[in-house]
C-alpha cells in the first residue's frame, strides 16, 4: 500500500490482520484507519484502541428502519430458497464449503 494510506473497513472484520494493522500504524505505513468490523469481535486489538490515529465505531449502518426490513424479507428469501433449493441467494465466504440438505 502506499505509504500513508487510510484504511477504512466497514465489510467484515476478518478481511483485516488487525496486528499487521497496529504494525503498519506504528511504522507511518498506514495514517490513519477507521473501523466498524473487528477481526475478532467482540474483542478489538488493544494497539488500536489505544491509537488516537484510530477510529473504531460499532458496527451501525444498517439501524434505519426501511434497511431492517429490507433484511428480514432477504432473510425470509433466503431460508425459503435454502429449503425449496438447497441453496442461498447470498453466500459469503465462510460459507462457500456448507452442504444443504433439501
Amino acid at each position: 500500500m502506499k505509504k500513508g494510506a487510510v484504511v477504512v473497513n466497514t465489510a467484515r472484520g476478518a478481511v483485516m490482520d488487525e496486528e499487521a494493522l497496529v504494525r503498519a500504524l506504528e511504522k507511518g505505513q498506514i495514517s490513519s484507519c477507521g473501523l466498524d468490523v473487528y477481526e475478532n469481535e467482540p474483542s478489538v486489538h488493544p494497539g488500536l484502541v489505544d491509537n488516537p490515529k484510530v477510529m473504531l465505531l460499532p458496527h451501525m449502518g444498517t439501524w434505519t428502519e426501511e434497511t431492517q426490513t429490507g433484511m428480514e424479507l432477504w432473510t425470509i428469501g433466503n431460508v425459503r430458497c435454502a429449503l425449496e433449493e438447497g441453496r442461498l441467494k447470498s453466500r459469503v465466504g465462510e460459507q462457500r464449503d456448507l452442504a444443504y440438505d433439501s
